[in-house]
Formats: C-alpha cells, structure tokens, sequence
C-alpha cells in the first residue's frame, strides 16, 4: 500500500517507483517531488498497473520528499494524457508537462507586495513625479508593472515609496476571481438561436458526452447561441472552458463576455505573466474559475469540476500544435468532453471537412444558423479577374477595388482588405549581381518588415537590419522588393488615399491583447477608414460600418500542393468575406484572382458551400485522405546534413511492407533547412483499418539513431514543410 509508481516529468525518463513515508497518503495524480540521485524530481502518482516497468524490491525504495499541496490531476485528466500520447505517438511525461503548466502554482498558497497611490504628495514635485502619479491614478501592481504604466524608471517609483506616496499593500495572490452572473443581461435570441440554445441547455444538464457542430453563417450569432449553456453551467456550480485560436481574438470576446454575464473570465494564454497563471491555475483546479478562456494550452488544465467545452472558430488551423507535442485541440477537447462525460461543441462558419463528415456519419449532432442575426444579409461577392483587369506596375489593386474603396471613404464606410502575407515583401534581391537575401538557419527568403526596418525569418525569429547596400557585390541603392506584403499593399492604398486612416492588422502589430484591445476600440470608435489584414482578421471581428471586403490575391493559398490548401483557401476567404455588412449596411466582397474557374474561386463567387465540400470530400475519398484515411509525418533532423540523411536513408531501409499502409520517402522536407537543422521526411498514408500508431513506434523503435538526430512524429499533420 505504500508503494508509488511515479510519472517523472522528464521525457527522457521511464515511470519510477518509490515509497511513501508513515503517515504520508497520495492518491493517485497527485504531484510529488522524489528523489534521484542527488537531485529532486518533480513526478505524479499514477494509476496502479497502467505504467509498465519491473517491480522493485520494496526495501530497495528511496522515500517520496513531499507530495505538493495542490489537488490531485483527477482522473478523467490522466485518461485524457493516456490517450494524447498513445494518439500522437508523443512521450507521456511531454504530455503530462502541460498540465501542471504553471510551476509556480504548485508551491501553496502565497502573498506578494503590490504598490499604489497614497494620495500624498513628494516634497518635490518634478516633471517626472508628476506624470507618473497622473498615470498611476487607480492603477494597482509591483514595481515593474507600474514603472511600465508610467512609463519612468523604478527609481523614481521608489523615490516616491520612500516619501510616502505611492504605499506597499499585501495581496493574496490567489484572490479569488469576480463571479459571472449567468442572469446579467437576457440576451434578445432570434427563433433560430433559441432553438439551438436550448438544445445546448438541456446537454448542459444531461452531463453526459454529447459532441455538437455548430454550423453558423458569420454574422449568425454563434457566440451569443452558446453563451446561453454556459450560463446554464455557472448555474449548475460547474466549470466552463471556451478554446480561441488566436489571442488577438480575446479582447473582443471578452468585452462581449462581460456585457453578458457582468465579469470577465478567467484567461489562459502564453502572455500572461507568471503570477497570473498561478493564479488562474489554482482557481481552475479548486473549482472557482467558472468559465476559462485560452489558447489551445488550456485544454489541459486540471479543472475540477468541467461542464462543458466550446471551441470557438473551430476550424482553426492554429488549434494544430507543430512543435513539441504534436496535437489538435480540436479533436483533444472532443476526447476530454467524453472522458469527462460532458458536451463539447465545435462552432465554426467554416467547419473542416472531417467535422462535417463526423456529422454525417452521425457521430456529432449538426446545428445550424443559416441566417443572419437581426435581418442583416449576406454580402455580394464579385471576381476581379487579373488576367483582364491588370492592376499597373508594381501595383497589386485593380481598378474595380480601388473604386470600390474611394466609394466606401466617400460615404464614411470601413473597408478591410485580406492578404495572407505578412511584412513589406517575401523576398528582397540585389538587381545589380541578383544576391537574395536568405535566412542563415533556415532554407526560407528573408521577409522585409518596412515598418520596422528589418529583414525576418517567419519560421525561426532571425531578424537583420535592411543593409545599405548588397553583401554580395557592395553595390549600393540596388535593393528590390519582390512581392506583396500588407505592408506594401498599406503603401500603396496611402498613395492612392492619402485622407484614408489605415491600420495594418497582423501577428506583428496586435501581438499583445492590449494591442489588439487599441485596434478594437479604434475600428468600432470609427477612428480607422481601411483595415490591411492577414489571416488574423479573418474571424471573430465584428465592425458594423466595415462594408467593403477586398481579397487583394485569392490565389496565394493554392500555391504549394497542400492536402488541404483548397479546403483552407475557401475557409479563410469565406470568413474575412463575412466581416462584410454584419450591420445594417449591406456589405460587398471583391475576390481578385487569375484563376476564376478554380472550383474554389467559382464555389466562393457563387455562395455555393455545399458543392465545394461535396468535390472536396470525393477528391479525399479517392486519395484515401483524410477523413477516410489517415496520414502521418516523420521528420528526421539533424545539425549535420549527411547526418540526417543517413539516417533518414536507414530508417527507410527497415519500413514496414503492408498491404494497408503507404509510406512516401525519404525527401528533403520542402522547407529542408529550419533553425539550423537539416530536415528528411516520410508521408505516410494508412487506411483507417491500420494500427497507424502501433506501426509507426515499431518501426522508428527498430532503428538506434545518432545522438545528433532528432525524430519527430505528426500524427494528422496540418503543415507539409
């Protein structure tokens, strides 16, 4: 009884076993630290028999140190890695990791110093001081914090500690967050979001696993449908987690959040300082935070009393994790609501294929809004073919669209215009000797960012400044831009309108939820009369005047031969189209493209969703992909690059000759160079009558692989680089 078998955190390490000192009790998942050697170990205490591994004679165990003072990971939770691991062939204790995310959270129950204003005044009063105590009026944090605020250095904030202006307070760093009412505000529901709502509710109530799709048009109200079972949750004491993809999309969400249930949520995303997770952290596992909002991380948080699970925009490829871990919080948060026996629903104006067909097939129930909220239409949506209509030299706006948006300043409307590329250009170039600028670590062109006056590597961080002239033949002025970014295309709508106010919305410019909070407030303020975006204000944006949508190059995301690239291409069109006229006002679409017959084009510019899906879902059949077959990638890589492909060479010597399983490879990865590492790769293609995860570990377990070489398996790859 008081033997423990231990899941170490740490990859590299196999299940240990210890025993409990008299006295000491651990149930099953709680978090321990042990020794090892001269070191301490953090592990967990798992379920009896469901780690492999010899039993050790029972006098030869060391003692547990301490078991932490935080809940148990409950069971449900312990399922839930099991499985991800097993799925995605990933190391338990990597899955495990991400559970107990906040290190801090783990240490009990805690104060820390935070300042504020007195009210006093200094002795003396400089230009400094008093700019700082305006903007610290109300503000309360630790030094840094308020520094930052202020905007002046933490000097002069203790000057005035020490004259008694701004005063130490003690604070309970796991204060409990502010309730949600569930009956703030009664929200004015049209017919068809009452009758879906209330299919919710009654799930809510049921507490047994029940995966839905909300199937809704942008503009249709699909958050506010399922706000009305999270309300139904809150009154039944029991926890709610609502997954984002992005987190510039979490500033809007909360102010639509607060207005309905009267307090923001608790969030869960990678910029949250350490204190805040902590205490996020311990309220969602002693059961106070009642409704969390996050990022894809959040699905594995130690909640204590789960009810239901909304994953918002669910056709997301950011919901795909490409590193680490590789797994998709799409198809995890349908594992933990039936683990944890409880509701899920994947909402999306958009779904991805595979949802539509689980709900074909009948394993989800399909809920639809086929309109929109309030009377408001659908926009029209019009081709701009560039074969005729050429927009000028080094110019990327047709005619017909820069009439469309002088007729939208003109009468005091927003205009959005939707290119996927971030930065100024893709690809810069010496016209004298033809020298192309290319990241040192990775086999990818350098991205100039004309805002910033950088050259960036998108895939590894690298950035350089624009040099003065080139590094290859010294000559100078001979620089050229390749390409459009949204950068260039802002340059360019500036020219055309110098009056306009412009905004240039991507990962690079709203990369903080304050950020993104300014940009909000300005386009609902009206303060901004044309949005130039990337994939990030495709979704989740409601703008009342934005009645103009210009997709400055609908070609780009077939480019490259991706298994889902029409599939994704539709998606992200469909939905920054539907930031169009979700007012009022009727909204207009303008698609330009050279390649108006594409079935993606075509089916876009007719409205025409269903017969999309319908030739995606035949040419998948065909192909025995995805949902009805089943791919997996291998990456081999390696600092050397004969390294990597030796033994990407071995390992393709040894493949598994089945009658159910095609494996393509070796290659070098399209992208062959990334981060200083040279990359190999398999495809393989199994039908889903194969143990695709059974093989794939066999398979790499036959090989012993230099120290230098790194294995990486992605179970439903999403990325093919």
């Amino acid at each position: 009884m008081n033997r423990v078998r231990l899941l170490v955190l740490n990859a590299a390490l196999g299940p240990l076993d210890y025993r409990l000192p008299e006295g000491v009790a651990a149930l099953p998942g709680s978090v321990v630290v042990a020794p090892l050697g001269p070191r301490k170990v953090m592990g967990i205490v798992w379920d009896e028999g469901r780690l492999p591994g010899e039993e050790i004679a029972f006098e030869r165990l060391r003692p547990i140190v301490e078991v932490l003072p935080v809940p148990p990971l409950p069971a449900p939770l312990r399922r839930l890695i099991e499985w991800t691991a097993d799925y995605y062939c990933a190391p338990l204790a990597s899955v495990a990791r991400m559970a107990l995310a906040s290190g801090g959270a783990l240490g009990g129950p805690a104060t820390m110093t935070e300042y504020r204003l007195s009210g006093g005044l200094p002795e003396r009063m400089t230009a400094q001081r008093l700019a700082a105590i305006e903007a610290l009026e109300g503000e309360q944090g630790t030094m840094r914090e308020l520094a930052g605020i202020a905007g002046v250095s933490e000097g002069v904030l203790r000057g005035l500690v020490n004259q008694g202006v701004i005063e130490p307070v003690t604070v309970n760093i796991d204060r409990p967050y502010p309730p949600a009412d569930p009956d703030f505000h009664q929200p004015d529901l049209s017919e068809a979001q009452a009758a879906v709502a209330g299919t919710l509710v009654e799930a809510v109530r049921a507490q047994e696993f029940a995966p839905f799709l909300l199937d809704g048009v942008t503009g249709s109200g699909k958050t506010e449908t399922y706000f009305e079972p999270v309300a139904a949750a809150i009154r039944a004491g029991r926890q709610v987690l609502v997954l984002l993809p992005e987190i510039a999309l979490t500033e809007n969400f909360l102010a639509r959040f607060e207005a309905r249930f009267g307090a923001k949520p608790v969030l869960w995303h990678s910029s949250l300082k350490s204190t805040e997770r902590r205490r996020a952290w311990r309220a969602i596992a002693d059961g106070t935070a009642q409704v969390v909002v996050g990022a894809r991380s959040a699905l594995f948080l130690p909640y204590a009393n789960l009810g239901l699970i909304v994953v918002d925009e669910a056709h997301e490829i950011s919901f795909k994790q490409d590193d680490g871990v590789r797994y998709n919080a799409r198809d995890v948060a349908v594992m933990r609501a039936r683990f944890e026996g409880l509701p899920v629903v994947l909402a999306s104006a958009t779904p991805a294929l595979e949802s539509l067909h689980m709900a074909e097939i009948g394993v989800y129930t399909k809920l639809d809004l086929p309109a929109r909220y309030g009377g408001a239409s659908l926009p029209a949506v019009r081709l701009v073919n560039l074969t005729e209509e050429k927009p000028g030299s080094q110019r990327w706006l047709a005619g017909p669209l820069i009439d469309a948006l002088r007729e939208r300043l003109d009468k005091g409307e927003q205009s959005l215009l939707f290119l996927n590329r971030r930065g100024y250009a893709p690809l810069t170039l010496c016209r004298n000797c033809g020298h192309r600028f290319k990241c040192p670590s990775c086999s990818a062109w350098l991205v100039e960012h004309r805002l910033s006056a950088r050259l960036a590597c998108h895939h590894c961080g690298f950035e350089t400044r624009v040099p003065d002239s080139c590094p290859e033949c010294g000559e100078s002025d001979c620089l050229v831009a390749c390409g459009p970014g949204v950068e260039r295309i802002a340059a360019e709508v500036a020219e055309l309108f110098p009056e306009a106010r412009l905004a240039v919305a991507t990962s690079d410019t709203l990369n903080t939820p304050d950020k993104a909070a300014e940009f909000i407030a300005m386009a609902e303020g009206k303060a901004i009369d044309i949005i130039i975006g990337t994939q990030l204000v495709t979704k989740g944006f409601h703008f009342p005047e934005l009645t103009l949508v210009g997709v400055v190059d609908a070609d780009l995301g077939l480019e490259g031969g991706d298994l889902r690239a029409g599939e994704r291409t539709f998606s992200q069109i469909a939905q920054v189209a539907g930031r169009a006229g979700r007012g009022a006002k009727p909204g207009e679409v303008l698609i330009q493209t050279r390649h108006p017959d594409a079935p993606v084009i075509a089916a876009l510019a007719n409205g025409d969703r269903d017969a999309f899906y319908a030739a995606e879902t035949e040419g998948r059949r065909d192909a025995g992909a995805p949902p009805f077959g089943r791919w997996a990638a291998i990456i081999l890589s390696s600092e050397d690059e004969k390294e990597a492909r030796e033994a990407a060479q071995r390992l393709g010597d040894v493949r598994p000759r089945l009658a159910d399983v095609q494996i393509l490879g070796p290659a070098p990865a399209p992208l062959s160079l990334l981060r200083g590492r040279y990359r190999y790769r398999f495809l393989v293609n199994a039908r889903r009558s194969a143990n695709l995860q059974a093989m794939l570990r066999d398979w790499i377990g036959a090989v012993n692989f230099a120290p230098g070489v790194r294995v990486g398996i992605d179970v439903d790859p999403y990325s093919f680089v």
